[in-house]
């Protein structure tokens, strides 16, 4: 009968936050398409108008890099032109994918280790108040530390191999995964998990079905901002000690001054974070559709 309880109210909240959603694309007159073509055509035109401000952001960025580089006010072995980039991304492209995979498949490792090891610390701290007081410290301690002065020490322990990579990954990816981890269980309402041991809830359902998805707003911003940091991670340790991955390949452009070979192995890299966080927020959307922050249709303002 607990456990009936507790479904129905689980239920009942998402059809009053679905009711809320549906009244607010009444109002914005925005409500459920007629048929599913007209649903996919929003969509389609949602997903061209939040591309077009940041393509032409970046198209402005490509022409005033191209006027300066072509004109030299920046001389061409520091600053190469677009077109000089191109071709050494064309011509090197085989050996650039490859060294992109490797600092990719060091960038998801460490980030799916950190969210794991991220969220677990997370949780251990937001139910205990005596792993609070022990854990809180540790992981400050950890995050102040340079990364980039443990490197070596950690290439000296485990070698020139992926291991060190993956692991300072973990170590600048972690910390904001617990910090938003915390938030988001501590931000749960009393009220719901009074409800919940009124109605019988262990802490095990009551975790399941009312603390950690009211928490999933606040861990999925700890993760995108996770996500990008552990490129960073990746990258650093391959500062250290590497014979293969963007950071290597980043260490030899600048040592040879090849302006241009050091231009594309810094758009891979960027590249590497926009497609990881741009999947975060998709995960994102599928996760937590009923969060205000993923109703296009509200307004935030009340002009």
């Amino acid at each position: 009968m607990t456990e009936n309880s507790l479904d129905t109210a689980g239920r009942q909240a998402a059809a009053d936050q679905a009711s809320g959603a549906q009244a607010a694309a009444a109002a914005s007159g925005s409500g459920p398409a007629s048929a599913p073509g007209g649903a996919l055509g929003r969509r389609v035109v949602t997903f061209a108008d939040s591309l077009w401000r940041p393509a032409l952001v970046l198209a402005a960025f490509v022409a005033a890099w191209w006027f300066v580089a072509a004109r030299e006010y920046v001389p061409n072995y520091l600053v190469p032109t677009p077109g000089q980039v191109w071709e050494t991304m064309t011509g090197q492209w085989s050996e650039l994918a490859r060294h992109t995979l490797v600092t990719l498949y060091e960038t998801v490792l460490g980030f799916v280790l950190a969210a794991a090891l991220g969220l677990a610390t997370a949780v251990a701290i937001a139910y205990s108040r005596t792993l609070d007081k022990a854990l809180y410290p540790i992981v400050l301690f950890a995050q102040v530390i340079p990364k980039i002065a443990i490197a070596p020490l950690l290439v000296v322990w485990f070698g020139l191999g992926l291991t060190p990579k993956i692991i300072l990954a973990v170590l600048i990816a972690f910390f904001p995964v617990v910090i938003s981890g915390v938030a988001g269980l501590r931000s749960t309402d009393p009220e719901l998990l009074d409800l919940a041991a009124t109605m019988g809830a262990g802490p095990w359902r009551t975790f399941r079905k009312i603390r950690f998805p009211n928490a999933l707003p606040h861990l999925m911003a700890g993760l995108k901002v996770a996500v990008t940091l552990a490129v960073v991670g990746a990258v650093v340790g391959e500062f250290v000690g590497a014979s293969e991955g963007l950071g290597y390949v980043l260490l030899l452009a600048n040592g040879n001054l090849d302006a241009p070979l050091l231009f594309a192995d810094l758009i891979l890299m960027s590249a590497i974070g926009i497609v990881l966080f741009v999947l975060v927020e998709i995960a994102e959307a599928l996760l937590i559709p009923w969060h205000a922050s993923r109703r296009a249709a509200v307004s935030l303002t009340t002009s």
